[in-house]
């Protein structure tokens, strides 16, 4: 078992930045992808950013492209996501995942093995 914990969401004007954090505990000792998904009240959660277990590959949603950046910590059992220039759009709960998977992170909701609990983003126009 793998056990996900986010931080850092909260409430931002926007055009602003926020920066969310992910520690991972339990089963770490194996090659786990992670990646962000968000959902937004009335909506489907949808992806937002993924890291494969070596950090080599990174995907991002079309939405976020340019303005989020993920990043890991594997000595750490940690992932992040920087975000900036943010959007009223960006309001959701943003949820943190996990893939049992060496290769290519996931970008389908269905494909990842563990999730945290959620932190709450709100964008202020």
């Amino acid at each position: 078992q793998v056990q996900l914990v986010e931080s850092g969401g909260g409430l931002v004007q926007a055009g602003g930045s926020l920066r969310l954090s992910c520690a991972a505990f339990g089963r770490t000792d194996r090659s786990i992808a992670m990646g962000w998904f968000r959902q937004a009240p009335g909506k489907e959660r949808e992806f937002v950013a993924a890291i494969s277990w070596t950090g080599i590959f990174t995907y991002y949603a079309d939405s976020v492209k340019g303005r989020f950046t993920i990043s890991r910590d594997r000595a750490k059992n940690t992932v992040s996501l920087q975000m900036n220039s943010l959007k009223p759009e960006d309001t959701a709960v943003y949820y943190c995942a996990a893939a049992l998977t060496l290769g290519a992170p996931p970008r389908v909701r269905s494909e990842y093995d563990y999730w945290g609990q959620g932190t709450q983003v709100t964008v202020s126009s």
